[in-house]
């Protein structure tokens, strides 16, 4: 479970945003999207929550959790 709000890094009319989980108003407005994923991720990594990476056509292009996974990955070494 995680402890904070879920992040979200979504494209805008005139770049990149970053807002949290059932948020409408953007936490912070980029101009790019590497900009928005460094800044989302040092967040979701403070409030131990998950972070979601928004392709520009809306759809996920990729996920990462900073949270207490209740089902971590097992490495196959």
């Amino acid at each position: 479970m995680t402890k904070g709000k879920n992040q979200y890094v979504v494209p805008t009319q005139d770049g990149w945003g970053v807002r949290g989980e059932k948020s409408e108003r953007l936490t912070v407005k980029t101009e790019t999207k590497a900009e928005a994923v460094k800044i989302a991720t040092n967040i979701a990594r403070n409030q131990q929550s998950e972070l979601t990476i928004l392709g520009s056509n809306g759809k996920i292009q990729n996920k990462n959790s900073f949270g207490n996974d209740p089902c971590p990955p097992k490495d196959k070494k």
